[in-house]
């Protein structure tokens, strides 16, 4: 990948886990990394282990909790304060198969954290990437969905899940909706003429801390299949760094849903452009951001 020097990126989760990864990558390409994450030993961590092995690396954490839009508005604000560029936003971080639960604003936690939360960062951010993106050079959204989305439900009705709740659908309609958004928010972004692009990645089945909700014995059991049958953090990333950075990918050509460095077919609630729609007016009325 071509080198980054001047570019600034923001990685959602990038503490750990695959979104460590990017961020170490594209630190090593000389792109100024903001990191964004819950956890501030876990980041500040992140941060000088990055810097240990890329001792000019600009890189820096900031507090970023997904599940409070509070929090959210916080980080957006003291980025913009900076008036740094914003070439790359990567929406990484995530979580899947907790108990039932609630963010601090009421909604269900996959829900809240893995799609609304990034729904309003990019929202949010929207003016920096467009005004950072050239027709040569376009700035890029990349959304870290999953395979799982095939198996998932967007209930516009009950998006809290309040009628009936399961961690596993929970985990699969928030991955659905993550990937919709990023299909509605390139049709926006193409119809307006602006240089940013849109795209959605599955990273495969990756051996992270993402599991560790899981049934007891089943956690058991996928530790020992993920050593032989899962890939690394590293693998995982590769993709997600694919879709950020490849020359080959510029503007349009990124656009969609990709895995395994090939763009892929999606599910079929994904072509349906009322339920793109719907699900999109409905998160500007959630957020009042309208």
């Amino acid at each position: 990948m071509p080198r980054q020097e001047g570019k600034v990126a923001i990685v959602t989760g990038g503490g750990r886990g695959i979104g460590f990864e990017v961020a170490l990558h594209l630190a090593g390409l000389g792109a100024h990394v903001i990191i964004g994450g819950r956890d501030e030993h876990e980041g500040l961590d992140a941060v000088a282990r990055i810097r240990e092995e890329h001792r000019e690396a600009k890189v820096e954490f900031h507090s970023l909790d997904l599940g409070s839009l509070q929090s959210l508005r916080h980080f957006v604000q003291g980025f913009k304060k900076r008036h740094l560029p914003l070439n790359i936003l990567i929406n990484n971080a995530g979580i899947m198969l907790v108990p039932e639960g609630r963010t601090e604003d009421g909604y269900e936690l996959h829900f809240g954290v893995n799609y609304l939360g990034h729904f309003l960062l990019t929202w949010l951010l929207l003016d920096d990437l467009k005004r950072s993106g050239t027709s040569e050079c376009f700035s890029r959204v990349v959304n870290v969905s999953s395979s799982a989305h095939r198996i998932g439900e967007i209930k516009l009705n009950d998006l809290n899940s309040s009628e009936y709740y399961s961690s596993h659908a929970a985990y699969c309609g928030s991955k659905l909706a993550l990937l919709v958004f990023s299909l509605q928010l390139q049709q926006e972004l193409r119809a307006g003429g602006f240089p940013v692009s849109s795209c959605a990645v599955d990273p495969g089945m990756v051996h992270t801390a993402l599991y560790r909700h899981i049934w007891a014995p089943l956690r058991l059991a996928q530790g020992v299949m993920a050593q032989l049958l899962f890939w690394t953090p590293k693998e995982g990333a590769a993709t997600v760094l694919f879709t950020s950075l490849s020359p080959a990918l510029e503007g349009k050509r990124v656009e969609g849903y990709w895995a395994n460095g090939r763009r892929q077919m999606t599910s079929p609630a994904t072509f349906d452009p009322q339920l793109q729609l719907s699900l999109w007016e409905t998160s500007i009325r959630l957020l009042a951001l309208q």
